[in-house]
């Protein structure tokens, strides 16, 4: 099953960069049938996930924590004389569950990859961010990522410099003017470029500087509607902090026990599409520990 799982999900990703022609052999059609067999499996594993948390096992993974929540709204539900919330059914959460895959998997590593090769490509940058986690100390907690604010810049501009979904699709749903000459249609297909987004209006966009951040210049509040990485409006991206955060405790981490140089290869900042960004290396250094 597992390599049936894997054979589907890396057909969904050639099929998110392909043309949409939904005929029998095209990646898109592919990706189609790829995408009902991940949702089966995962919904199979939400059913089984039910299974166990109504036999009152113990939690083993975020799912069944989620389980648990699910379970809790359904009983309150019942007790109500109202049907359950249709977001519980195992098959919503198997959606939900390949939705979160995809986020958490491509858009974090892209990230997590990019921040890599900023730093090594920014010493000066790198330096504030030790100097900062040099000032705090262990255990990591919430509070203490609240205190990370030079790191959250970078990780800030690292999502800006390099977004790892470009392209968000979107359905109009109403004839929407965009300019006084011109209104999109109801039904069409509109792909806004995050990428380009991020490289207009900010100050000396093209440069890696995560100072446009800082509490003097606040160009993430200036530039708000250029900061698209999440989305915007109330369909922005519900893992935004988290992804936030997780990027900052890797950052926090990586920087302060690791100590990193990458190795040149040619045209190794070249952007791949994978789907998500990522540089032409995907990212290819040499490690050792940090003393």
């Amino acid at each position: 099953m597992k390599e049936q799982f894997t054979k589907d999900y890396n057909a969904f990703n050639m099929g998110v960069m392909a043309l949409p022609l939904d005929f029998p052999g095209c990646l898109y059609n592919k990706a189609k049938h790829a995408v009902r067999r991940l949702v089966a499996v995962l919904t199979e594993c939400a059913r089984q996930s039910r299974i166990r948390m109504n036999q009152g096992e113990e939690p083993e993974c975020l799912l069944d924590f989620w389980t648990k929540e699910i379970l809790r709204e359904i009983e309150e539900a019942e007790d109500a004389g109202l049907p359950a919330p249709p977001h519980t059914s195992e098959k919503e959460v198997g959606h939900h569950v390949f939705d979160f895959l995809f986020a958490a998997q491509d858009a974090s590593t892209s990230s997590l990859v990019w921040a890599v090769t900023l730093l090594d490509s920014h010493p000066k940058v790198l330096e504030k961010v030790r100097k900062e986690q040099s000032t705090l100390s262990s255990p990591l907690s919430l509070e203490k990522i609240r205190l990370m604010e030079y790191t959250q810049m970078v990780v800030r501009e690292v999502l800006r410099f390099r977004p790892p979904a470009t392209l968000v699709p979107h359905v109009a749903r109403v004839n929407f003017p965009i300019t006084e000459t011109y209104t999109i249609p109801k039904g069409t297909i509109v792909f806004p470029s995050v990428f380009d987004s991020s490289f207009q209006g900010f100050t000396d966009p093209h440069s890696f500087d995560p100072d446009r951040f800082s509490p003097e210049r606040q160009e993430d509040q200036r530039y708000k509607r250029n900061w698209l990485v999440f989305g915007a409006g109330p369909h922005q991206c519900l893992g935004q902090r988290y992804a936030v955060n997780h990027l900052t405790l890797f950052t926090s981490l990586f920087t302060s026990m690791v100590e990193f140089t990458r190795v040149p290869t040619p045209g190794q900042d070249e952007l791949v599409y994978t789907p998500t960004i990522a540089p032409k290396d995907h990212g290819f250094f040499l490690l050792s520990k940090r003393k």
